[in-house]
């Protein structure tokens, strides 16, 4: 299974720029609101038309705005998940299950792939249930129920935990995440969460103001995220600018340090990132003398905020996040950071 598709859209003063290609698993598209993501599934899906451009599903062009294709989303072979998963309020799970299976006329087969998504979904005790006696979870398998019936080639998924409690979300990206591996099709997940990218997708493609910034294999995105806006996305507390000094060493202004780098500095370096675990107090690697301006204390972990000595009085303190297991009377006089944590970041 392939995804191929590059979509042009001006919307007022948006513009929708992307493309995206993808070949097996899960591909997040994460940014923030009103980036286009949303919209970028829904030209994927046929429920908007781009202005220009061409998406291809598994060999099958869906759209081409050269040859005037353009299928309509029931010929499309996509299902897509809303975030408040629109299940049909008068009707039970069994019959909100049925519509996908509407334009099936033998009953054999409507009720062979009934049973089939029922027990891969485990709903079979809630077949009688309406969307109102579900909880966040059982309606959110009951609205994949009635996409996967009609056997989708691509899922389009947008944020599928945001209408759920916070101490649901974890445990049902677990279930959909294994779910998801045993369907065995390609997948779109839309999300603003890091977290919830990092845990559901093997690749992320990072949107801002419309456009594809970049896409990665998960763990080399958050290991290297490359730009200003892709290592904020991704969680890092502490960007600033920096200026190439050497081969291996950047300078901050802002900090009034230079910090020794693992990967090559580039001459067009913009910023450098550094994550707030990062920060070790035992690391002789750029290692300077700080002091303490702040702290807040989480159920695992404590949030401290510092500044280094030379650091400019106008500029923001520095983030550093650590386990509670690690035993301190005090904060430490100086921290060090391995070359191997400092990101080069080159763009916005």
């Amino acid at each position: 299974m392939s995804l191929r598709a590059e979509i042009h859209k001006k919307l007022g003063a948006f513009s929708l720029d992307v493309s995206l290609e993808t070949q097996d698993g899960v591909l997040g598209l994460l940014g923030a609101s009103g980036c286009g993501k949303s919209m970028t599934l829904k030209c994927i899906a046929g429920i908007e038309k781009p202005d220009s451009g061409y998406i291809e599903l598994d060999g099958t062009v869906l759209f081409d705005s050269e040859r005037g294709i353009d299928l309509p989303p029931q010929k499309r072979r996509v299902g897509y998940l809303f975030q408040n998963y629109a299940l049909f309020p008068n009707m039970t799970v069994r019959q909100n299950i049925l519509c996908g299976l509407k334009w099936e006329k033998r009953r054999d087969v409507r009720e062979r792939s009934y049973r089939n998504v029922v027990e891969l979904l485990q709903l079979e005790q809630l077949q009688k249930y309406r969307p109102h006696q579900l909880s966040g979870g059982q309606a959110q398998r009951t609205a994949l129920a009635r996409i996967l019936v009609n056997e989708p080639k691509l899922l389009l998924l947008d944020e599928p935990f945001s209408a759920l409690d916070s101490h649901l979300r974890e445990k049902l990206q677990i279930e959909l995440r294994d779910l998801l591996k045993r369907y065995g099709r390609e997948v779109l997940l839309v999300t603003h969460s890091r977290d919830e990218a990092y845990h559901m997708c093997r690749q992320i493609a990072v949107m801002h103001e419309g456009s594809v910034l970049t896409q990665q294999e998960t763990h080399a995105l958050f290991a290297d995220p490359q730009s200003i806006q892709a290592a904020m996305l991704t969680g890092c507390k502490n960007i600033v600018s920096a200026q190439k000094t050497g081969e291996h060493t950047v300078f901050v202004p802002d900090w009034g340090i230079s910090l020794q780098t693992a990967m090559p500095v580039r001459e067009d370096i913009q910023a450098i990132g550094i994550r707030a675990h990062a920060f070790d107090p035992n690391e002789p690697k750029n290692c300077f003398p700080v002091s303490w301006v702040g702290e807040m204390e989480e159920p695992f972990e404590w949030i401290t905020q510092f500044r280094f000595a030379g650091q400019r009085e106008d500029t923001a303190p520095v983030w550093r996040r650590f386990s509670k297991n690690i035993e301190t009377e005090q904060q430490p006089a100086h921290l060090g950071v391995t070359p191997n944590d400092i990101l080069l970041l080159y763009h916005r």
